[in-house]
């Protein structure tokens, strides 16, 4: 084998950027390992495990490590590597003006009256407080796509936003829809009579993408953050954007999603006295899951409710009549919220978020970087493999590439996989696409998270099909 290591002292590129060029590399004929990222510890650990020999690194420095078959393709990944990153250079060059802001604050004085009302944070978690903070302190709304942001911080920038009469959504917001404007993590969405607060994000997906499949559009999808709803922060946002979309002429009926909440907050949450009739999807035992809550939306609206597409496996797959699925469940999530939706639907079995922040620090997002859920789904050599796939502007362009031929090994072993495929028609990726592939491989695919929940619990629950 032969190896490259490099540390270039900084050089700068985001994340998302560097896993996407990474895995082009790794892609080429003779490559099996290309790490491509910023020198932080979590990086260049990954790295040495690895095997690489890694110099002294600052995490402003950048990261490559590549190791091929034979010198020529170790050379064709390096050549490969320069044309990836010169062609980044001169994108971000073309967009830059002579002398750009360098603040946040001043970006916005730039954009002057009638410009920007609202501003995205999706920098490391240490340094969002500040970012946001001038954001607001400028007159902006802002949306703290960064997670890993103290508790403390939070309560600061929403009293903060309130005085100043904007929204703080976040931190850890992952998707928000403004006047059909995707920010985040965003599907594709028609407009229409509903408003959606979500102290969730995957959670809001899942419910804004079910109203798509049924016809129904959205008015504004406003994130506040997974903690809003907490005990500490205590609906802070929720309560101002409850409101914002009781004011809105556009929207007929709110739904407020969310992951389990504190009692107080929930119940300052409904207190409210809106004249918009609202309709709660608060996840926990006895409580209704999102796909009922989207039907409750449907019967206010007076709407049929349809038969949510779904794709069963096909014969001969671990689950099916005939077949043998011996072992418990595991659910291998990337959504905070469908994952607890399915861990209260299931009442038992192992269930892991690999978008907690315990897993995305100093790496991206299992929406846009399935490594870690990859190798998770490789060591599970037995029983049923219950996980969501998230599509949508933002997520990987095309999940099932990697994630499918994983399927298929799994259920070469035996193993029962249950697919909860959250996007819609529109979706970039194509919803539909990605569901055959999947199927193809051995999965049951469902657009419902819940169906899929219950569809593993009854597999784990019969283990043996005969």
């Amino acid at each position: 084998m032969n190896d490259l290591v490099e540390v270039r002292a900084g050089v700068y590129h985001d994340s998302v950027s560097l896993m996407r060029v990474s895995q082009a590399l790794a892609a080429l004929p003779g490559v099996s390992v290309a790490i491509v990222a910023m020198a932080t510890e979590l990086n260049v650990g990954l790295a040495r495990e690895a095997g690489f020999a890694v110099p002294a690194a600052t995490p402003g420095d950048l990261l490559v490590a590549i190791r091929a078959s034979s010198e020529d393709a170790v050379r064709e990944a390096a050549a490969e590597l320069e044309r990836r990153l010169a062609a980044r250079e001169a994108a971000g060059a073309a967009r830059r003006e002579d002398r750009p802001p360098r603040t946040t604050r001043s970006a916005a004085r730039a954009a002057g009256a009638g410009g920007a009302t609202v501003a995205l944070v999706s920098v490391p978690g240490e340094y969002a407080f500040l970012e946001a903070l001038d954001a607001v302190e400028a007159g902006l709304s802002v949306m703290i796509f960064s997670d890993n942001v103290p508790v403390e911080q939070e309560i600061l920038l929403k009293d903060r936003a309130r005085e100043k009469g904007v929204l703080v959504m976040g931190p850890d917001c992952g998707t928000a829809v403004i006047g059909g404007a995707g920010l985040g993590f965003a599907n594709v969405l028609r407009p229409g009579p509903v408003g959606v607060v979500a102290a969730s994000g995957t959670g809001a997906q899942q419910v804004t993408s079910l109203l798509d499949l049924a016809g129904v559009g959205v008015s504004h999808l406003l994130g506040v953050g997974g903690r809003d709803l907490s005990a500490e922060v205590g609906g802070r946002s929720a309560i101002q954007a409850l409101r914002a979309l009781d004011a809105d002429p556009a929207t007929e009926l709110i739904l407020l999603v969310s992951k389990p909440p504190a009692p107080e907050a929930a119940g300052a949450v409904r207190d409210l006295g809106l004249g918009t009739e609202l309709v709660t999807a608060l996840l926990g035992p006895g409580r209704d899951d999102l796909t009922t809550a989207v039907e409750k939306v449907l019967g206010a609206l007076g709407r049929e409710v349809p038969v949510w597409p779904c794709w069963p496996a096909p014969s001969g797959a671990p689950g099916t009549p005939g077949s043998e699925c011996r072992g418990p469940l595991r659910g291998l999530y990337s959504g905070g919220t469908l994952c607890a939706e399915a861990a209260v639907i299931a009442g038992s079995g192992e269930f892991t978020d690999f978008g907690d922040d315990a897993y995305t620090r100093g790496r991206a997002h299992p929406m846009i970087d399935p490594t870690l859920r990859l190798e998770a789904l490789d060591a599970v050599e037995s029983g049923v493999v219950l996980l969501d796939v998230v599509l949508g502007h933002g997520a990987d362009p095309d999940p099932s590439a990697r994630l499918a031929p994983a399927v298929a090994r799994a259920c070469g072993r035996g193993v029962a996989v249950v697919v909860a495929l959250v996007g819609t028609d529109g979706d970039p990726q194509g919803l539909r696409a990605q569901a055959a592939r999947l199927n193809e491989a051995g999965a049951a695919v469902f657009t419902s998270n819940a169906a899929a929940a219950r569809h593993a619990r009854d597999l784990a629950a019969a283990r043996v099909h005969s």
